[in-house]
This record gives structure tokens, sequence and C-alpha cells, in this order.
């Protein structure tokens, strides 16, 4: 194992993330806890795990299928739902769209992935639940980095980066009136590297995509992007085949791929550690525009 982990800076950071998941389960009813099936929320759930061990985690895992996942996310998510003995709720976009909530993107360079704040927010209204907890981070994105550990939504789902609640000493307040709810992030003091170094320390299984593997890839904007039936090329995209892994997983068609040879969790510390690209560096969803997460966060997303 590489030597430089700080395991009493991990078993801190996962005394406070533990801590939170024990105030939510105090101070909220109906929790659900958002599982995307990237890095984030598979140690959200290894968490939560911990924090109520010997008892099944206290509330279900949910997550927003957008119709264009990588297939290793949905077979490692029922993997661990069956491991784990949590219940599963899924959110369709596809439903959202059948039922005209929301409007499919049209042309090359669509993406369902904006599309997930209707279906997100729905869902959680038919769930009647009154916290979503996330794997958001503060090291991740400028808009990220605004929010609390426990961030506030109106009536309409929306945040206000402006009204933020104070949080001195571990003092979480979560009241809310009806129709309101809570995003909670566990993890926001986590780092990337983080993540990593705590998922190697634990020994947590993760899915194939994050590990380096053969994969057919065309390149648009300075992003590798992956091969996919809904996926159209503009001219000049030509389709190769390379030793990738993911960094970030989400949407095929905003998840970029990332040149490696990390094969093992070793490999992929020591790549984190000297890459010089942002972790979301490869989001095409990020590179709509300047302050596209924040506009999303507003909107109700994540």
């Amino acid at each position: 194992m590489i030597k430089t982990i700080n395991r009493n800076h991990l078993r801190e950071l996962e005394s406070e993330a533990i801590f939170v998941m024990r105030e939510i389960a105090a101070q909220f009813e109906k929790p659900v806890l958002l599982f995307s099936g990237g890095k984030d929320s598979i140690v959200l759930v290894h968490l939560a795990v911990k924090a109520f061990h010997p008892a099944r985690i206290p509330f279900p895992l949910l997550h927003i299928d957008t119709g264009h996942n990588f297939q290793e996310t949905l077979d490692y998510r029922d993997e661990l739902v069956e491991k784990t003995g949590a219940t599963l709720y899924v959110g369709s976009v596809q439903e959202s769209i059948n039922k005209g909530r929301a409007t499919e993107e049209i042309g090359v360079g669509a993406s369902r992935n904006k599309l997930q704040t209707v279906t997100l927010l729905d869902t959680l209204e038919e769930l009647k639940a009154d916290a979503a907890i996330g794997g958001g981070r503060r090291d991740e994105e400028k808009a990220r980095a605004k929010e609390r550990f426990f961030s506030h939504r109106d009536v309409f789902g929306q945040w206000d980066p402006k009204n933020q609640r104070p949080e001195l000493w571990n003092l979480f307040n979560g009241k809310k009136n009806v129709g309101e709810h809570f995003r909670v992030f566990p993890i926001s003091n986590w780092t990337e590297m983080d993540v990593w170094q705590y998922i190697l320390m634990e020994n947590i299984p993760m899915p194939s995509l994050y590990y380096t593997h053969k994969r057919r890839v065309f390149q648009r904007d300075g992003v590798w992007l992956a091969e996919a039936p809904f996926m159209e090329l503009k001219e000049g995209e030509q389709i190769v085949e390379l030793d990738v892994r993911c960094r970030t997983i989400g949407d095929i068609s905003c998840t970029g791929l990332t040149l490696s040879s990390a094969d093992n969790l070793e490999d992929i510390v020591k790549e984190v550690a000297a890459s010089r690209v942002t972790e979301r560096g490869g989001r095409a969803d990020d590179k709509r525009s300047e302050a596209a997460m924040e506009d999303r966060k507003k909107e109700g997303y994540f």
C-alpha cells in the first residue's frame, strides 16, 4: 500500500461524515441517498453501512436513470443493493420525456444530463423525501464550494447560494417549511485524493469503469467520449480504440474518459496525485457555460 496515506486524516474525515449521517437520521423523517454509481456515492453507501452497523441503512438509495448510463454502472448498482440489503428507488428520465415533463435535446452534443433535474425533483416529491444525501465535495467545482453540509432547498427545489445557514461547531439546522427539503453532503470536506485514498485503505470494490480498459472512443473539444448508439458524430470525428478509464462517472453523453494505464487502486492514487487536470475537467456538461454547474444547482440539480 502507498506509504503516504495519512490514516489519521482519513479517519477524521470518516468520523465527520458518519456524524453527519447520524444527524440526518435524527433530524429528517424520509431521507434518501442519491446514488449515481460514481465513487463518491459508493463511499457514501460504505459510510452509511458503517454509521448504522449492525442495522441496515435506514434510508433508501435513489438513482436517477437517464437511460444513457454505462451498463457497468447499472450492474454495480444492482450488486451493491443486493449486498447491502438497501431499498432502491429509480427515477427514469425516459418516463419524464414520455410524460412531457422534459424535452429531449436533439442534434450533435445532445445530452440528457440536464433533464435529470426534473426527474429528480418529481421523484423526491413522489417519495415525500425531506432530505437527499449527495456526494458533492467542495473541491470539485466553484459552485459546490459554496455549499453547506445541510443545504436548504425551497418549495420549488431551488437553491439560493446567497442565503446559506451558518454551521458553527457542527451544529446543523434542518428546520424547514412544508414542501421544502434539504440536500446534505457528508463528504463536503473531502478531496478527490481523500476519496481514492479512503477507497484504497478500506479496499472498497469499484466499478470496472474506474480501471483502465479498452473502449471505442472519439475526441470532441479536447475530451474523449465513449461510443454509444445515441452519440452522433460531427464531421471529422473518428472512432478509435484506446486504453482509458473514467475519473468521474455520469451520463455517457457528458462523461469524459482519461487516457490511462492505471489498472489498480494504488496506480489510480498515483495518477490523481500527478494530474494537473481537475476531476471535472473532462465533464462535457460543465463546459456549456462558465456558470453551468451553478445554474443547474439553482434549478434543483444535485
